[in-house]
């Protein structure tokens, strides 16, 4: 594993329950601001890691489950989501900005 996804996965071990965080404010407390496509690929590689990586709770910008089909089954990640208390409409997260966690450096 590399030192960026390893530091990728630290972060979002971090990301509360019930909150979400973005692709690019992960990248940006890695201080690899820009690098928010990097992100996504180290989240499509977290699954079955010990310890969890919970990935379903990092989403694009404005809230939209773009990493879906990675999670095996396409509706995985929504039901992730949900059980943690997120509306979810047409992929997208309700209340967005108010579930929204910013790591900080």
């Amino acid at each position: 594993m590399n030192e960026f996804y390893e530091r990728v996965y630290a972060i979002v071990r971090k990301i509360p329950r019930g909150k979400v965080s973005t692709y690019g404010d992960i990248a940006e407390m890695v201080g690899s601001k820009g690098s928010a496509r990097m992100v996504g690929y180290a989240m499509n590689h977290a699954h079955g890691l010990s310890p969890a990586v919970p990935a379903h709770r990092v989403v694009n910008r404005n809230g939209v489950l773009t990493g879906k089909h990675h999670f095996g089954m396409p509706t995985l990640m929504q039901q992730l989501l949900e059980n943690e208390g997120h509306v979810i409409l047409h992929d997208q997260i309700q209340d967005f900005e108010k579930v929204r966690w910013k790591p900080r450096k």
